[in-house]
């Protein structure tokens, strides 16, 4: 027999075993999704739940508790109900006690050892300044944040969420989202007990936090690792200024000192490179303490090296920065950092969460059928337009103050960085206008403080008269500001942030009650 006809047989047996292979795989596959589907469409008749949320941090616990005080039913899937340990998280801003008060849920920050917070201390090169945040009648709420344990915090909003009879709180590992048509329809999990199973529903709500991963399936936004953060607590202390966040301008970035209950400090400082000490073999103590302790003022030492002295974990965490996109697929909304990442130096996202919660919880009330999902898909137009004015100002702020903190041995970069303590600490109302974007949707007013801290730079750097070397670094200083600012722009789209008529929508509806 001719070898060469019998090697085109054996291709075609080998092309034929491959084509039925492949054809059983997915056929069963296909199989497996309708059966889930089947069963998602059973549970859904037989009174089901209306909302899935995908997690039950501080977001998904707040969007539970609101769901369900409008008469939804929701099912909420939490990979580890214990209670977490954060690093971040561990400050509300006076917006965000607003919103927290908004949503009925101003009692979860009582029993937690909770500490009162009435501005910044801010420290560079020996010198030191307070920014406290302003009394606005225009934002009618007393002006003042909170620190605390992030897991504390978390515990109470699931008791209260759950406390609800219409809030189903599940421990479960959510492997996948059930789809028909790009319109999904459930999830698939893994139980407790280690059982894979189905829940289903009108609409799911994906909450779970930075490191998701079912977002890639969802957006196409990408996270961008900006830094990373490095923290630890020191116990059986307190700070001097108990309620002031403590802001170090040291190098290469930052370093902070907050007290996150009545006898422990927060302490955590920033790291730019990839190349980290290492934890375990006693690295990155040595290099605290080395590196960065001698930084820290005098009066603040002792407290930022005794969490190192008694052995206390040292946590590390990446800082990243997001911009929010739609979903690509109906019945499904992504919120929180698994939505929207912004630098956490101005700690300020739980803030921008619960307003998204509020502003979203509001627009789904009317909807008698959440199933319906063109008008869903409205509803979430709507909601990222109205968000904007809040989200679009933090996002910016907090991006753009982070890189003013980095320092630099360029000239013009140290001038906007020295440039940025002067101007909080002149006091008037360029302290206190500033400090107010930390609390409200001012967009045009973020413009306004930027631009004059830009002016105030260059000012310093033409004193005390204008030379050729000094009127470059000034062009140079303008052009940083520029870089600083329009990609950030561009991200968060600036027609729908300077928006007056949104900026004023959102005052109106959501910035209007004072928190007791």
């Amino acid at each position: 027999m001719d070898m060469a006809f019998v090697e085109v047989c054996l291709r075609m047996l080998l092309v034929i075993v491959l084509s039925w292979t492949i054809y059983h795989v997915t056929n069963r596959k296909k199989k497996k999704a309708t059966k889930l589907a089947d069963v998602a469409t059973e549970e859904r008749k037989e009174g089901g739940p209306d909302v899935i949320i995908v997690g039950a941090g501080v977001g998904g616990s707040a969007l539970a508790y609101a769901l369900a005080k409008d008469g939804r039913r929701v099912h909420v899937i939490e990979r580890d109900m214990r209670e977490p340990v954060r690093m971040m998280g561990e400050f509300m801003q006076p917006g965000g006690r607003l919103m927290l008060s908004k949503l009925g849920l101003q009692d979860c920050l009582e029993g937690v050892d909770a500490q009162k917070s009435t501005g910044i201390r801010l420290f560079k090169d020996g010198k030191e300044t307070v920014a406290c945040f302003p009394v606005d009648t225009n934002f009618p709420y007393e002006p003042s944040g909170r620190f605390f344990h992030n897991g504390r915090f978390v515990q109470r909003l699931r008791q209260k969420a759950s406390s609800l009879p219409n809030v189903r709180l599940e421990e479960g590992t959510v492997r996948s989202l059930i789809e028909e048509k790009r319109v999904v329809k459930g999830v698939t999990y893994k139980n407790s007990s280690g059982e894979e199973t189905t829940s289903s529903a009108p609409l799911t709500v994906v909450c779970d936090g930075c490191h998701s991963n079912l977002r890639r399936s969802l957006n196409d936004n990408n996270a961008e690792v900006t830094a990373y953060e490095i923290g630890y607590i020191s116990r059986n202390c307190r700070l001097e200024q108990p309620d002031k966040l403590h802001l170090i301008m040291a190098k290469p970035s930052f370093a902070m000192m907050y007290q996150i209950s009545s006898t422990d400090v927060r302490c955590n400082f920033e790291l730019l490179s990839k190349n980290l000490p290492s934890v375990s073999n006693g690295e990155m103590a040595s290099f605290v303490k080395n590196s960065i302790a001698p930084q820290v003022p005098l009066k603040l030492r002792k407290t930022f090296l005794k969490g190192l002295h008694e052995g206390s974990h040292i946590k590390i965490t990446q800082a990243k920065r997001m911009p929010a996109t739609l979903s690509r697929k109906k019945g499904v909304i992504v919120l929180g950092d698994a939505f929207n990442m912004r630098h956490p130096v101005i700690a300020s996202g739980m803030m921008v969460l619960l307003s998204d919660i509020l502003i979203l919880s509001r627009l789904l009330k009317p909807l008698g059928n959440l199933g319906d999902e063109n008008e869903v898909s409205e509803v979430m137009k709507s909601f990222y337009v109205l968000r904007k004015p809040m989200s679009a100002t933090v996002n910016t702020l907090g991006n753009s103050f982070w890189q003013v903190l980095i320092a630099s041995t360029d000239e013009a970069k140290e001038a906007m960085r020295q440039g940025c303590f002067n101007y909080l600490s002149s006091g008037g109302f360029r302290t206190s206008g500033l400090m107010a974007l930390i609390g409200g949707p001012r967009p045009l007013s973020l413009f306004y403080h930027l631009f004059v801290i830009s002016l105030s730079s260059i000012g310093q750097l033409l004193s005390p008269f204008p030379t050729p070397l000094r009127v470059w670094h000034s062009l140079r200083l303008l052009d940083l500001s520029l870089k600083m600012l329009v990609p950030h722009l561009k991200a968060e789209g600036i027609g729908q942030m300077l928006s007056p008529t949104n900026a004023a929508a959102y005052r109106k509806s959501y910035m209007t009650a004072t928190v007791v």
